[in-house]
């Protein structure tokens, strides 16, 4: 096999991959682990056909792919409701409990100073030292009920405590109940979490209020905020000035910055609209957010902005909301901007900027939508394009950035809504490893990487509630985002690019 097929290839097997570990994890569910199976296929069929026929030579036309995307994502959603509605029946959630029992007692180990009896332990067979005041560890105590949850163990955590055992109803109704009985029993002293524990049963855990909240932000952070926003948009001058005048050092012609005005608002805008749309998001929630720290580029102008939550969520949706509110406003938005630029470029245009097609193979997406508006035109050793594509283009290139699933980036927490933590943290350790491998081949790559590992490794707090995972829409445009994240930052391998003309 040709070495310009390795990167279809190594999609392929990724996807096979990825569906064989999902075929893993659902063993043993029944009728629904095989819906589930066949949902989780339906949205990743159209990548593998795409990427599987390539590799015989066959390169099927954009809009053919998006239409089977079209496609399989209503039949994901349409497989989602059906799952939802087996699952309402009460002999599949019998069969259901029996399995998960099943399963939870191959997976979960044991060992010589914990038998299986030890799990029945009550609370009030818990002797061991908490850091609570006892006063107060009684009254959490009897927050819990048989129609709630029914507590069977205490552990000390932190300064707070763990109490393991059933939940009795769902987790969005047994969670915000429990909440409020502590907070009548003990005001806003503790917070309450209902989470999975390291075993993937549902358990409770209960901190002090100081020991939980996010911190503050200090108005040196404010100053800073500022001070990172106006040297994120001289950043965007100098991109632009850059691309107006490739082979003249700006800073001995300050005057030429005034023509990079236009090309430099431009992308601040849609770097800001990210921004604007998380925390319009967030407003709906009623969150907190830290002011956003814009992040200077010199090879991009910007990669966007990084911000903290300040409040705690109420679940894993709300999370997911606000993390794709930016990168389906701000990528819709360049999406648009490119496309529209593309439409009022040519070649005889002499209000166009000089662009070397061969920039055109360091993206799929922007290749293939190039070649679909331009035509014959990405076959010339160099186009004329209008300004508008070259913002567009760099937006794409931002909100692609961004989308990857590492940790408090937008794509780790969409990640981390929709599949739990452990499965984010895997998948960013993942990540963080191809992302160090480009950065041996591209300095965008590289600086990228340093910001992420230096600021946004690490996953987002957990949610008040963990358990009930965002809706099978939500999770369609998971998948949807982070697949065009792939296909802008993916190069076209050279057979793909000669057969589509591109650069020649």
């Amino acid at each position: 096999m040709p070495l310009e097929n390795a990167t279809p290839i190594l999609l392929l097997l990724g996807a096979i991959a990825l569906i064989g570990w999902g075929f893993w994890r659902r063993r043993g569910l029944g009728k629904l682990g095989v819906l589930a199976n066949i949902q989780s296929l339906a949205l990743v069929s159209p990548w593998l056909l795409f990427f599987g026929l390539s590799l015989f030579g066959i390169y099927l036309r954009l809009t053919v792919v998006l239409s089977l995307l079209v496609v399989m994502t209503v039949t994901y959603i349409l497989l989602g409701r059906q799952i939802r509605q087996l699952s309402q029946d009460p002999e599949i959630q019998a069969q259901m409990r029996d399995r998960l029992a099943a399963m939870a007692a191959r997976n979960t180990p044991t060992s010589p100073d914990r038998s299986p009896e030890s799990e029945a332990l009550t609370l009030e067979d818990d002797n061991q030292p908490h850091p609570l005041p006892a006063d107060d560890l009684q009254q959490i105590k009897g927050i819990f009920g048989v129609d709630t949850f029914f507590a069977t163990e205490t552990i000390p955590y932190q300064e707070g405590a763990i109490f393991k055992g059933n939940l009795r109803g769902e987790a969005m109704v047994v969670q915000p109940r429990l909440a409020q009985l502590l907070k009548e029993r003990l005001g806003d002293r503790y917070r309450l979490f209902l989470i999975n524990d390291p075993s993937d049963r549902p358990a409770v855990v209960v901190l002090p209020s100081t020991a939980c909240e996010p911190p503050k932000v200090l108005p040196a952070q404010y100053v800073l905020a500022v001070l990172l926003a106006g040297f994120t948009l001289w950043t965007c001058f100098l991109r632009g000035a850059e691309q107006l005048y490739p082979n003249l050092d700006i800073l001995l012609a300050p005057e030429r910055l005034k023509d990079a005005a236009p090309l430099a608002i431009g992308l601040a805008a849609l770097l800001g609209s990210r921004e604007l749309a998380h925390r319009w998001m967030a407003d709906r929630y009623q969150a907190r957010l830290s002011p956003p720290y814009f992040l200077p580029s010199a090879e991009l102008g910007g990669y966007g902005a990084y911000f903290r939550l300040q409040s705690i969520l109420r679940n894993r949706t709300e999370l997911f909301d606000i993390a794709a509110a930016g990168p389906l406003v701000g990528g819709g938005l360049s999406l648009l901007v490119f496309v529209v630029g593309l439409l009022l470029s040519g070649t005889a245009d002499t209000t166009g900027l000089p662009l070397p097609s061969q920039l055109l193979q360091s993206s799929v997406l922007i290749g293939l939508l190039a070649r679909t508006v331009l035509g014959n035109a990405v076959q010339q050793t160099q186009l004329l394009v209008h300004p508008l594509a070259i913002v567009g283009w760099t937006g794409l290139i931002v909100n692609a950035l961004n989308l990857i699933p590492i940790g408090q980036l937008s794509g780790g927490r969409l990640v981390q809504a929709v599949y739990g933590r452990k499965v984010a943290g895997r998948l960013g350790t993942f990540a963080l490893l191809i992302l160090a491998i480009a950065a041996f081949t591209n300095v965008i790559a590289f600086y990228w990487g340093v910001l992420v590992l230096l600021f946004q490794r690490q996953p987002e707090r957990p949610s008040a509630e963990e358990l009930s995972e965002p809706d099978d829409t939500r999770s369609a445009v998971c998948l949807l985002l982070l697949f065009l994240a792939i296909a802008v930052l993916l190069p076209l391998s050279p057979s793909v690019a000669g057969r589509l003309g591109i650069g020649l």
